[in-house]
């Protein structure tokens, strides 16, 4: 099998390199890192372009599967490749799905309006994952769940669900014309509290962005705006925090 010992190695500058948005797009590839998620993209069809381990992991099962792009790499590299403080020392570079086009949606899908910490959005995929939602739509600036960060965060969900890349606007269209209600989150007591929903299985819960909310227009070409009811003194709730008792709550209406 390959051995790479130098960090300085032409081929591990390119894969650091994924750690860019913009690089991953060009190359229709990005990385994975750890051993969780590789096992759970293994698991989940992905599929592989190269795999990346050092010698701890040179006997693993994954290492035999696929021995043919399998590569050993030194403990110095895994650092140089690594986004995280202390690497595992096991990596895979994987294709980036073909999710820019959705024909039709049906069930129940969260939509995210510029949400653009990677933390937030990565929180918010894997509790829609727990919560038994059909699917994610990010809008075009909301943090890209390909990037390192997003990824660590979703925490495998992303291979559980499927999750696309669209103009807001255009999914809220999507969202109507396949017969979902479309929800938009407002952080405002005017709105509609969630718990007084009627029960429905068949909708889009828009979330906003961090500082601002979802956008006037958003709100405006939804079929509800709803809140939470803050029952103490803050003012408001995490997006992600805010999203996870809304997915949950209108589950359980």
């Amino acid at each position: 099998m390959k051995y790479i010992e130098s960090k300085k190695n032409d081929e591990i500058k390119q894969l650091k390199k994924l750690a860019s948005t913009k690089y991953i797009r060009k190359t229709g590839t990005y990385m994975v890192e750890g051993f969780h998620l590789v096992r759970e993209a293994d698991q989940y069809g992905q599929d592989f372009v190269q795999l990346l381990v050092t010698e701890k992991y040179s006997e693993d099962r994954l290492v035999k599967k696929y021995h043919d792009i399998a590569v050993t790499v030194s403990e110095d590299v895994a650092k140089e490749l690594s986004e995280t403080k202390t690497p595992q020392g096991i990596f895979a570079v994987i294709k980036v799905n073909n999710t820019e086009a959705l024909a039709d949606l049906s069930g129940k899908w969260v939509m995210l309006d510029d949400v653009q910490d990677p933390g937030n959005v990565g929180t918010i995929v894997r509790t829609a994952d727990a919560a038994g939602y059909d699917g994610i739509i990010t809008s075009l600036d909301s943090a890209d769940f390909y990037q390192p960060k997003v990824q660590r965060s979703m925490q495998g969900s992303q291979f559980h669900l499927p999750i696309y890349r669209m103009d807001i606007h255009k999914a809220i269209d999507l969202a109507k014309e396949s017969g979902l209600t479309v929800y938009s989150s407002e952080v405002n007591d005017e709105a509609k509290p969630y718990n007084q929903l009627e029960r429905n299985d068949k909708f889009a819960l828009i979330m906003g962005n961090e500082a601002h909310g979802v956008t006037q227009d958003v709100l405006n070409a939804s079929d509800e705006n709803i809140y939470i009811p803050i029952l103490g003194k803050a003012e408001s709730l995490n997006v992600a925090v805010a999203a996870g008792v809304l997915m949950y709550g209108l589950q359980t209406l």
